[in-house]
């Protein structure tokens, strides 16, 4: 591998838009780290060892500890992408429970948080890098009882507005792709939106592109945020739903 050669940490890779972006930066050459804790026994690891050959599985047990290890394993990491899901809690608030909201937000900003965090000195000793959020758009368009990632994926975004303001004079890019109506198994499963006629119609009510998007196409754009040079785009969070919401029907779920 040459010294050119750049290195991408991918978390939580095994669903939502983890996939698409070990595809999309194996083949723009990335060496790629990854990790996700529900890699937990020698089958899961020997799985995703055998879909994905050319990635370099890491363990860890937190966010810092991560950092420690990529870091450790590559010596520099040019960017992250934080794939942050967890499963929408869809409830009334005087039904919803607390220690739901305490999960939803430990997965969607805390753990985040902390990874970049982490990354945060070591960037800074390198020279700069780029950090890529997966988080959502769904509150362009809030739905009754969806308080709890409501309030997790708007504060995901805050971060990431945050972050980089407070990292651009150190070079350090934080940008978002924030996605609704994306295939994944984790939010809009095949079996229901894809290989169901009642779900492509209830897609096609919703949104402008009269489908869900593509892992394909999400992919290319985490590429390219993960590997610009252009370290002046910071802040912007991309919208990835097709046009959704044209009208503000119905929710979305991720």
């Amino acid at each position: 591998m040459g010294n050119n050669r750049k290195v991408a940490l991918v978390t939580n890779f095994t669903d939502y838009a983890g996939p698409p972006a070990l595809t999309a930066l194996v083949n723009a050459n990335f060496r790629v780290l990854a990790h996700d804790h529900a890699v937990k026994d020698a089958d899961t690891w020997r799985k995703c060892s055998s879909m994905y050959p050319e990635v370099e599985l890491l363990s860890a047990k937190d966010p810092r500890s991560l950092i420690e290890a990529a870091w450790g394993v590559a010596g520099r990491i040019d960017a992250i992408v934080s794939n942050d899901h967890f499963p929408a809690v869809n409830s009334p608030t005087p039904h919803a429970s607390l220690d739901q909201l305490r999960q939803t937000l430990e997965k969607l900003v805390v753990d985040p948080f902390a990874l970049i965090q982490a990354a945060i000195p070591r960037f800074r000793a390198q020279g700069g890098g780029n950090v890529v959020m997966i988080t959502s758009c769904r509150t362009h368009a809030p739905m009754q009882g969806g308080a709890i990632p409501d309030a997790a994926r708007a504060a995901g975004n805050a971060l990431v507005r945050s972050l980089a303001i407070e990292l651009a004079p150190f070079s350090i890019a934080v940008n978002a792709v924030a996605p609704n109506f994306f295939y994944s198994e984790a939010y809009y499963p095949r079996a229901t939106f894809i290989d169901d006629a009642k779900g492509r119609d209830y897609v096609r009510s919703l949104v402008p592109a009269g489908r869900l998007g593509r892992p394909e196409e999400i992919g290319e754009l985490i590429c390219y945020l993960a590997s610009t040079e252009s370290r002046f785009l910071t802040g912007a969070i991309v919208d990835f739903a097709g046009g959704w919401p044209a009208a503000q029907t119905r929710p979305a779920t991720q």
